[in-house]
This record gives C-alpha cells, structure tokens and sequence, in this order.
C-alpha cells in the first residue's frame, strides 16, 4: 500500500499523522477485504485551500472537512469483484497498485471540529480518513439507508483501532 501525503501548510499535531494515516488507510483497505495493493494521495490544506477545491470541484462555495475523489466506480458499495476487468488502467505500471483515489482534509476544520464534538484532534484525523476510504470503496450519505451503513462501518473501524472519542 502506498500513501502519497502533500502538505500545503504546516502541520502541527501532538500526533505522528503521517503514521496514524497509513494505519487508518491500511486498516479500512483490510476491513473492507480490499483484495489489491492499492495507492491512495492524501493532501492536507487548510480552510482556504479546501474552499477553493470545493467551488471547483462541487460548485459549493465553502470550506469544508474532507474531500474525496475516487478513481474507481463499484455497481455496490464495497463490491471489488469487477475491478481488475473494469480498471486495468488503474493499476499503476511502476508498483501494480490499484489507484483507489484522493482524499483532501482540512485541518482547520480538523482542530474546529475535535473542539465542537469534544474530542482529540487524533480521533477527529482517523475519523475523515476512514470516512474518505469508504467513499474510495463506492460507499456513499445521500439517503438515510446510505447514511446508516456508511456510520456504522466508520464506528466499526475505529473502535477495532480502538480509536475513541476520548
């Protein structure tokens, strides 16, 4: 598995979020029984960075705390049976990895929501990747069903990576 990480701010956590990233990365991929080596790019920015991506990318013109943009479709969430077929464009020649996609998180919004829900700015970071994973694997929020899977699957893997709103 391979982890592209671009920082376009300093990055100061009392945490080693380069290693809790791969964990996080890693741990969602074995949850979900991803069958392949995959490559995921992670960029952190800030609130004006993730606005400006938001209005290009969405058309909503506000910062907001992750973005995720996978690379692969799936017919059902969390089904990886068709992708070799489907992508084998996506495999990078150099490593053999699938290219799952891009995650964007803003840690602006990281520090302001750990604060507003009460809990570490760790568990907060863990939470966004996890959530962005589970985009990146074809899960979505737009219908309340959606939503429920989705929230249940992201409470799942942090409590397995016994990661708490502590």
């Amino acid at each position: 598995m391979s982890l592209n990480i671009e920082k376009e701010v300093e990055i100061i956590f009392d945490f080693d979020y380069e290693m809790l990233a791969k964990e996080v990365v890693s741990f969602a991929m074995e949850y979900e029984n991803f069958p392949y080596e995959a490559e995921v790019n992670l960029t952190l920015t800030d609130n004006s960075g993730i606005h400006i991506i938001n209005k290009m990318y969405r058309d909503i013109d506000a910062p907001t705390d992750v973005l995720s943009f996978p690379m692969l479709s799936y017919t059902q969430a969390g089904d990886f049976s068709a992708l070799e077929e489907e992508y084998e464009d996506n495999f990078n020649p150099d490593t053999g990895e699938i290219m799952l996609g891009d995650i964007i998180i803003s840690i602006d919004r990281v520090r302001e929501q750990a604060k507003e829900y009460g809990h570490s700015e760790r568990r907060e970071y863990a939470f966004l990747i996890v959530h962005s994973m589970l985009h990146l694997f074809g899960y979505d929020h737009m219908t309340e069903e959606e939503a429920a899977v989705m929230e249940e699957k992201q409470h799942q893997i942090l409590d397995a990576m016994h990661i708490s709103r502590d």
